[in-house]
């Protein structure tokens, strides 16, 4: 076995994995505490040493990847993803931009990449989003009609809430959420226009409770598909592991006869 091929194996070993979920958790509790005024006063060249070394770590973890993997790492959608948030650390100016050192936290995202539970989670969730396009579009399609028709209906008596398209629409996506819609917007409304829950009620009928739901069935049918696909993956592979152990099995009988 080469050496590409140990730090192949190395790299996939289950502690290997279990401990660098172990660092990002850890790097993500330093980073928390950086935010505290008193904790960096007391300790803060400690975390900062310890936040580098994490950064050294998950560095060198990109970098025997990249060298075992080869070609095989940019086609791999989770090594790139990984690459860009350890990389953003390496960006010119980052120790002097607020900004960019917030990103820093970006590196908590890993845990994705590592556990596997929730990288179906999020492989579920990327496969629905060509369905969830076409949800966004008839949502946005009955924003935009509803924004015209509460500012053409409601925007002279409440001008802070259905002035513009842009206030109707941002009031029409609280009303959808349920936030503080119906003593806080609806019923102020009633009180000057007494027929309006004949807009409001069919709006938060089929925003909320319709068209929300489906996207979050087009999203459990996503997981659902990715879980079975990985179970037939893994039944295969367990089927061609026995099919091979048959195969040595026979071979032996054979020369023994």
């Amino acid at each position: 076995m080469s050496f590409r091929q140990k730090t192949a194996a190395f790299l996939d070993r289950p502690v290997v994995r279990r401990s660098l979920l172990a660092i990002i958790i850890a790097n993500a509790v330093l980073l928390g505490l950086e935010t505290s005024e008193h904790i960096m006063a007391q300790g803060g060249g400690l975390i900062v040493a310890l936040d580098t070394l994490c950064l050294a770590i998950f560095t060198l973890e990109i970098g025997a990847k990249i060298y075992a993997q080869r070609s095989q790492f940019v086609r791999n959608g989770w090594n790139i993803f990984d690459f860009i948030i350890v990389g953003v650390a390496f960006v010119p100016g980052a120790q002097g931009f607020s900004v960019l050192r917030a990103l820093r936290i970006l590196r908590v995202l890993r845990v994705i990449s590592v556990a596997p539970s929730l990288r179906r989670v999020v492989e579920g969730f990327i496969t629905a989003l060509p369905g969830m396009g076409s949800v966004f579009l008839l949502m946005g399609l009955l924003f935009y009609i509803g924004a015209v028709m509460t500012t053409k209906l409601f925007g002279a008596s409440f001008p802070e809430w259905f002035g513009t398209l842009g206030r109707s629409g941002y009031t029409l996506f609280q009303i959808m959420t349920l936030e503080s819609w119906s003593m806080g917007i609806v019923r102020p409304v009633m009180d000057v226009y007494p027929y309006a829950w004949v807009f409001f009620l069919p709006f938060i009928l089929v925003t909320t409770f319709a068209v929300v739901n489906l996207l979050v069935g087009l999203i459990v049918n996503s997981m659902q598909d990715a879980h079975h696909q990985e179970d037939v993956a893994a039944t295969d592979a367990h089927r061609d592991e026995v099919m091979a152990k048959l195969v040595a099995i026979e071979e032996r009988l054979n020369a023994l006869k």
